[in-house]
């Protein structure tokens, strides 16, 4: 059978059952507070990414290994030509015509397409995917210290010194552009002949570098807008600029003032996250009067190619990095020949994989290591983007103490985060939401937002302010503005403390730290005062390092908790980079946060692994990486188990070179992945925790689990194994990995077995791999109640039917019968290549509802999309709610607790069978709302007694159903997010 086509991209409509759901939530990507979050663009008219079936470039050559990947090769040279010709055949089919041709990383094209030309595409056989335009948001000095890279013993000496920590090696930085400017990325003029092994030549603005692991590197220096040929230099030895499709939505006269077209960064993002990965080795920086010491990059000897995707716009909300624009730039990236790639940029969690993570998959074939931000949306959970295996998600984690302490007039203290070396005596303090100046918005003043505070209540006050929707340093802005000394800035909710430079002394707090603020504030009112010391004056130091409150969490939407996510952490608050000075308050450096600024330290120390074994492939340096990983801590000091915050842990330099085993996975587990998300590549679907990678997570466990993981050795040695997963006994075979010789392969499978694990409740922990190295792999399990069939059927005006179920605990267990609900069936017909529109509307309080189509002649074939809309207008179509496109004639879509309102059933005739044309089909819609009690459905024995581990059936009857007809109906089980769904046809 065909796997369902995907448009993702656009507004997400419920949950969806045995079809494709659609959709992202876009969430704020920057850890500056008011980034604001980039809404989910409607179906509709637009430019579309369209991603075909056939292989890119580098899936011609599948399972390339680093530097093998060779783009200006004759097979690949003609290959690519022959993709471009058939992106221009098949959009000429739809009355389009490609803008841009994707044929290394991914192969497809960009277009403008009406609304009914993307829906058709999408269920094209030759489509993958189709995804809709739209805007994503960007997600040093102390990390080498803190990460065991300086120093007599540090990884940078233990492997040629830092000054050939990353030679031989390009990194890409695919965001906002680079300052050159910048001390950080200083570098000799290039010239017509390289003097050195791994030094750059330059033709007019072409680059050229023999790498390290024995590939070319051929690159472009864009001359543009404040951008000549001198910008580049030994050390940046690429500037590529993307904003055709960005551009075509935010035209370039509303740029911000400090945005220029080309490659030069307008905002500061880029440049920070350049340095931080692949930056010089920087002496006595100093930023607002502070002595910071030496700034580096974790790989100063790498060299970095710059391909700009991020755009500052005049209004903040507008600003962001095009998914199309984005494809473009893994696109050029492979051709040129970099060797790993940061993605800084993300569009919050979605449940289905976007064009970006495509090509990525593509990048990784062509032997390229990628790391991208995990994202900013957390604490809560399923909040984490790039949820693929052959991507390396980053989290964020702290690396160093920047502290206040405020001491209360009580004398009681809190510690917060402050970058401030200025102490402020006992002095009154005021709460800004009782400081609101005449005619602010309501709620403004709790946040300090600009013009919201009344000077004549604030003025030589501390004042208290809440942390959200404005960004931290204009809060502080607006408290000075006002006549304030200084700001205490509370989290509402847990997240991140950061310290930032301020326009005032500064300490950021907690949430529960706030509540104890704030108590005392209102105990004494206007009495209330406070003073400020620098430093943590109190005797319980804060552990370091933790994850950030804002880092993302899995478990992924995508895979449903059964590939773990995110992969490792790296510090990502507070973090003292260089910057483009223009837009940051004209500082060379500045303190970011966010998982934005953690990516580029797994890139940077990817780019040092493989300067020193330049033979690894990305997934070696992967593995290498997380199992030699060390857990994080909690605010008690103690070893972190938070596997879908933290992933593997915080990243080890002096550990990652010599791991002993690897666990890695290839081409075809990435196709096969793919295959299973619906996105059809010709290999047969795997499961998402079958891919061997180094870590283990199941999200529905009933009694037990099995993971097989294939262990590949860099030396001999045994290897005990033992597991730290509380509530589950682990039972492996064999039941030690042993290794003869380097490179042997050892397969184990790993059972987990439920012994007082809670119901539907996280067990977070890792199973340790001790021997000659220690081998270390992450675990995240859901116990949940019961293992069921999705589906059961049954015939009769009365009837039964029986459910076999596995339970993962013993004694009862509640099932919940929904419906019957009864089908109007509409008899219609359709021509090939041609639609054919069915009305419906869903009722608010609706459960299930679900879609069906069921052609007469069966050698037929049929595709179904439903969208919902405003009216029964085709035209006013906003949002895919779920697709079905199988080699059949029958689909179907189910969606769980959809929103109410109008949908459209678009059937599509895609080719007419025996019978000829047109077809005819039958149309069945059910929603199952709180009346849809048709049959009297019961369930017995009610509760169902279960043992665990054991079968048990599940009896479901009705009664008194109309004839000639069609029912739906489902059973809940508690503890459970699995149902069955129940159809019933009647004589």
């Amino acid at each position: 059978m065909r796997a369902q086509r995907r448009i993702v991209g656009v507004v997400a409509i419920g949950a969806v059952v045995a079809a494709s759901l659609a959709g992202v939530s876009a969430g704020p990507a920057d850890a500056a507070d008011g980034a604001g979050s980039a809404a989910a663009p409607a179906l509709g008219a637009g430019r579309y990414i369209v991603m075909l079936r056939e292989p890119s470039a580098t899936g011609l050559a599948a399972g390339a290994t680093t530097g093998s990947f060779d783009a200006r090769s004759a097979r690949v040279t003609s290959y690519r030509a022959h993709l471009r010709q058939t992106h221009t055949t098949i959009a000429r089919q739809y009355g389009a015509r490609p803008l841009a041709n994707f044929t290394a990383a991914s192969n497809g094209f960009a277009a403008d397409l009406t609304g009914e030309q993307a829906s058709a595409l999408s269920v094209d056989r030759r489509v993958l995917l189709v995804e809709k335009s739209r805007t994503l948001k960007p997600a040093t000095w102390h990390s080498p210290k803190f990460l065991g890279l300086t120093g007599k013993n540090g990884a940078w000496s233990s492997h040629g010194g830092r000054q050939a920590a990353g030679a031989g090696v390009v990194v890409a930085d695919l965001d906002s552009g680079i300052w050159p400017e910048s001390e950080s990325f200083s570098g000799e003029r290039l010239t017509k002949k390289a003097k050195t092994p791994w030094d750059i030549s330059r033709r007019g603005s072409a680059t050229r570098m023999e790498k390290a692991d024995g590939g070319v590197f051929r690159g472009e220096c864009v001359i543009a807008q404040k951008w000549d040929k001198g910008d580049c230099n030994t050390k940046i030895i690429g500037a590529r600029y993307y904003g055709d499709s960005f551009l075509a939505s935010v035209p370039a006269a509303d740029l911000a003032a400090t945005e220029q077209l080309s490659a030069r960064d307008g905002g500061g993002h880029g440049t920070h996250t350049a340095s931080t990965a692949a930056g010089n080795r920087v002496a006595n920086v100093k930023t607002e009067g502070r002595k910071f010491g030496t700034v580096t990059g974790m790989a100063p000897a790498a060299r970095i190619a710059v391909y700009k995707v991020c755009w500052e716009a005049d209004n903040p909300d507008d600003s962001g990095c095009n998914n199309i624009d984005s494809v473009a730039a893994v696109d050029q990236a492979v051709i040129d020949g970099v060797d790993v790639i940061n993605f800084s940029v993300g569009g919050g969690a979605s449940p289905t994989l976007d064009a970006t993570e495509v090509a990525f998959e593509g990048a990784a074939e062509a032997g390229i290591f990628v790391s991208a931000a995990a994202g900013n949306d957390g604490p809560g959970a399923s909040t984490l983007d790039h949820p693929a295996p052959w991507v390396t998600t980053v989290a964020a984690s702290t690396s160093y103490r920047f502290e206040g302490t405020i001491v209360l007039g009580n004398g009681k203290k809190i510690v917060g985060a402050s970058v401030s070396s200025t102490s402020v005596k006992q002095t009154r303090m005021v709460d800004s939401a009782k400081a609101a100046a005449s005619g602010s918005a309501p709620g403004d003043s709790d946040l300090c937002g600009p013009k919201s505070l009344d000077r004549s209540k604030v003025q030589g006050k501390i004042v208290i302010c809440q942390r959200g929707t404005y960004d931290r340093v204009v809060k502080s802005d607006e408290v000075k503005r006002a006549g304030g000394i200084a700001m205490i800035l509370v989290n509402p909710s847990e997240n991140s403390l950061d310290a930032d430079f301020h326009a005032i002394p500064t300490i950021h707090i907690s949430d529960t730290d706030g509540v104890k603020l704030f108590k005392y504030v209102d105990q004494l009112g206007a009495k209330a005062t406070a003073s400020f010391e620098p430093g943590n004056q109190t005797k319980h130091k804060t552990p370091l390092p933790q994850l950030a409150g804002f880092s993302a969490h899995g478990p992924t939407l995508v895979s449903e908790g059964d590939l773990l996510k995110p992969d490792i952490s790296a510090p990502g608050v507070s973090i003292l980079a260089a910057v483009s000075p223009p837009s940051n308050s004209k500082r060379k450096y500045d303190l970011y946060s966010g998982t934005s600024m953690a990516a580029p330290h797994i890139t940077g120390l990817a780019a040092f692994i493989q300067s020193v074994h330049p033979s690894w492939t990305p997934m070696e340096i992967k593995s290498a990486m997380m199992t030699t990983a060390v857990p994080t801590k909690t605010d008690k000091g103690r070893a972190s188990r938070d596997a879908l915050g933290q992933g593997a842990g915080q990243v080890k330099p002096r550990r990652f070179f010599d791991p002993g085993l690897f666990v890695t996975s290839d081409a075809t587990q990435w196709r096969g992945f793919l295959t299973q998300q619906g996105i059809d590549t010709g290999v047969p679907a795997l499961q998402p925790k079958q891919v061997n990678v180094p870590s283990m997570g199941d999200g529905s466990v009933t009694s037990q689990t099995t993971f097989r993981r294939t262990f590949r050795a860099t030396r001999a040695g045994v290897w005990s194994i033992k597991s730290d997963v509380p509530g589950f006994r682990l039972k492996t075979s064999p039941a030690k990995v042993r290794s003869e010789r380097r490179g042997d392969l050892v397969d184990v499978k790993f059972t987990f077995v439920r012994k007082d694990a809670k119901l539907n409740r996280y067990a977070q922990g890792a199973v340790t791999l001790s021997g000659p190295t220690a081998v270390r792999l992450p675990v995240a399990l859901k116990p949940v109640s019961v293992a069921a069939p999705a589906t059961l059927s049954g015939t009769g005006v009365s009837g039964s039917a029986s459910a076999t179920v596995t339970a993962g605990f013993t004694g009862s267990l509640d099932v919940t019968p929904r419906g019957l609900d009864k089908s109007d069936t509409v008899v219609a017909s359709v021509a090939p290549k041609a639609e054919s529109y069915q009305c419906v509307t869903v009722t608010p309080g609706t459960s299930l509802a679900k879609f069906q189509v069921d052609v007469h002649d069966d050698t037929a074939d049929l595709d179904l999309v439903v969208l919902a809309a405003e009216s029964c207008d085709p035209e006013s179509a906003f949002a895919l709610a779920g697709q079905s496109g199988t080699a059949s004639g029958d689909e179907a879509v189910t969606l769980r607790n959809p929103p109410a309102g109008v949908y459209i059933a678009e059937v599509s005739g895609f080719s007419a069978g025996d019978a000829g044309s047109p077809m005819a089909f039958d149309f069945d819609f059910w929603d199952l709302d709180a009346s849809a009690t048709a049959g009297s459905l019961a369930v017995t024995p009610d509760p169902v007694p279960v043992r665990s581990n054991q079968k048990a059936s599940v009896q479901v009857s009705w009664s008194g159903l109309d004839p000639a007809s069609k029912y739906l109906g489902y059973l809940a089980y508690a503890n459970s997010p699995g149902i069955t769904l129940l159809d019933v046809t009647t004589p």
